[in-house]
C-alpha cells in the first residue's frame, strides 16, 4: 500500500475510541488519527490532554479538520451506531462501523436501506482476523481437512462468534435455524476489563448453548458470561471435515489411505528465556511452511491488538483503492441477524429461522 500513513477519525471518546487510539500511537508510521468527535468542550479537552488528538463537537468540524480522515469510525453506543453511520455516508465519508452495526433488526434494516447501495460502509469485526483463526482459516481454504461439516466455538460472544462460525463453515448469507438454552451455575469471576477483583466467591453466571443449522453445516455456539476475561473458563474451536479436523490448534488428516497424522500449528513468539527480540508474536506455521505471519512486527502487540491493527490496515487499503472491502456492512449484518436469532430462541425455548434479507448477496 501507498507510504502515506493511514488517516481515520473516530466519533466518541469512549473506552473502544481510546483503544484505536492507543494502536494508532504505537505504529506512528502507518497510522494518523485526525480528530475525535466529543460530546462537550470539558470531555474534548480531556481528549486532546490525555490522548494528543484534536477534538470536534460536530462531525463537520472532523471533517474540515486540518487532515481529513480516510475513513470514520462510530465508536458510539449501539443505539447511535446506526445515525452516526448514516450522517457520514450522507457525506459520501467511508465508514468502519462498530459490532454491531445497529442494536436489532429493524435497525438493521433501516442501516441497509440508507445506506447498503452506498457501498461506503463496512464493519469492524476483527475476530476472523485474529492470528489463530487467520491461520485456521487459511488451512480450510486450501482444504487440509476436506469438506467443513461442522464447527464448535466457544470463545466470544453472539455476533463475533457468529462471524467465526459462518466464515469458517463458509455458509455465507444461507438461513440458519438456531436453537439455544441458557443455564445458569455459580462461577467464580475474579477478572475483568475492571482488573482484579480479589474476590472467588462463586456467583450465579450465565451459559448459552446454540446449534446453528445452515441446512447440511451445523456450527455449536458456546458462551459464558465474562468469557473473554475470566481465567477459569478458556476457549476453544473444533472444526470437522470431511478428511479430519481442527480442534484449536492440532489438524488431523489423512496421510494416506492408512495412515492419520497430526500436525501442530506452532506459534513463534519471541520474549522467552534469553530471546532479546521483544514480546510478540512472529508467525504461525504448519508443516514447517508458514501460514500466518505477522506484518506489524516490532510494536509488541496482543494478539487481539494485531487483528485490530490489520482491520484498520485493509480498510486503508480499501478506501484508497488498492484493496478489497475489509468486511462489509451486509457481512455484519448477518452476522447480528443470527446473533438476534440465539437470543430470541434462548428467551423462548423455540426454534427461530432467520429469513433471507436484502442484503444477502
Amino acid at each position: 500500500m501507498s507510504a502515506a500513513p493511514v488517516r481515520f477519525g473516530l466519533v466518541g471518546s469512549g473506552w473502544r475510541s481510546e483503544f484505536f487510539v492507543r494502536l494508532a500511537r504505537e505504529l506512528p508510521d502507518r497510522f494518523t488519527v485526525t480528530g475525535v468527535v466529543t460530546r462537550s468542550p470539558e470531555r474534548g479537552a480531556e481528549v486532546e490532554a490525555s490522548w494528543g488528538v484534536p477534538a470536534h463537537r460536530t462531525v463537520d468540524a472532523l471533517l474540515a479538520g486540518a487532515e481529513r480522515p480516510e475513513f470514520v469510525i462510530p465508536s458510539v453506543p449501539w443505539s447511535v451506531t446506526p445515525e452516526v453511520t448514516k450522517e457520514l455516508v450522507r457525506r459520501e465519508v467511508p465508514v468502519l462501523a462498530e459490532t454491531p452495526p445497529a442494536s436489532d433488526l429493524e435497525g438493521l434494516r433501516d442501516l441497509w436501506r440508507e445506506t447498503g447501495d452506498s457501498g461506503l460502509v463496512q464493519v469492524a469485526e476483527q475476530y476472523p482476523l485474529m492470528a489463530g483463526h487467520a491461520a485456521r482459516l487459511a488451512l480450510l481454504r486450501e482444504g487440509v481437512i476436506g469438506e467443513v461439516t461442522s464447527v464448535q466455538m466457544s470463545s466470544t460472544h453472539l455476533y463475533h462468534a457468529v462471524s467465526l462460525i459462518r466464515h469458517t463453515l463458509g455458509v455465507g448469507f444461507a438461513p440458519a435455524t438456531v436453537t439455544a438454552r441458557d443455564f445458569t451455575a455459580p462461577l467464580a469471576d475474579p477478572l475483568s476489563r475492571d482488573g482484579w477483583s480479589g474476590d472467588l466467591t462463586p456467583k450465579d453466571a450465565s451459559t448459552t448453548l446454540a446449534f446453528l443449522d445452515f441446512g447440511g453445516r451445523m456450527g455449536l455456539y458456546d458462551f459464558t458470561d465474562n468469557q473473554w476475561w475470566n481465567p477459569l473458563r478458556g476457549r476453544r474451536m473444533v472444526v470437522r471435515g470431511s478428511l479430519g479436523e481442527i480442534i484449536d490448534d492440532s489438524v488431523v488428516r489423512m496421510a494416506d489411505p492408512r495412515t492419520p497424522v497430526e500436525s501442530p500449528l506452532v506459534r513463534r513468539r519471541t520474549g522467552t528465556d534469553l530471546n532479546l527480540e521483544g514480546v510478540e508474536l512472529h508467525h504461525i506455521s504448519f508443516d514447517g511452511r508458514v501460514v500466518y505471519r505477522n506484518d506489524f512486527v516490532g510494536a509488541n502487540l496482543s494478539e487481539d491488538d494485531l487483528a485490530v491493527v490489520e482491520l484498520l490496515w485493509r480498510t486503508g487499503a480499501w478506501v484508497r483503492g488498492e484493496g478489497p472491502q475489509p468486511y462489509p456492512l451486509a457481512e455484519g449484518c448477518q452476522d447480528h441477524l443470527i446473533s438476534l436469532a440465539i437470543m430470541e430462541s434462548a428467551r423462548t425455548g423455540a426454534a427461530v429461522t432467520t429469513t433471507r434479507e436484502d442484503w444477502a448477496v
